[in-house]
């Protein structure tokens, strides 16, 4: 599992015209199964993705079509973590 930390490397303005075609990805992939949770960083710096891939090399490829980072609008930080326990309703996320 990834955690991925986007961090808007441009203005807002240049951020809002991409979200409707960074949606549409993300809808993409939570239909796959790829995406878990998402949403916006506060304050609105950016944003995280949960992900379930079989390898950070596959997960980076996914993440190379998203609107944000084509048209260079996010920094993309990713890290694996296994996780060992969750909440109840939650442990589909273990691994």
């Amino acid at each position: 599992m990834f955690i991925v930390s986007l961090t808007y490397v441009a203005p807002l303005d240049e951020v809002d015209a991409a979200i409707p075609a960074h949606v549409a990805f993300l809808e993409k992939h939570y239909a796959t199964g790829t995406f878990l949770a998402s949403g916006a960083k506060v304050p609105r710096t950016g944003g995280i993705i949960l992900a379930n891939a079989s390898s950070e090399e596959a997960l980076r490829e996914i993440l190379s079509a998203d609107p944000f980072h084509q048209k260079k609008l996010a920094y993309y930080d990713v890290q694996e973590f296994v996780p060992s326990r969750t909440q109840a309703g939650l442990e589909g996320l273990l691994g």
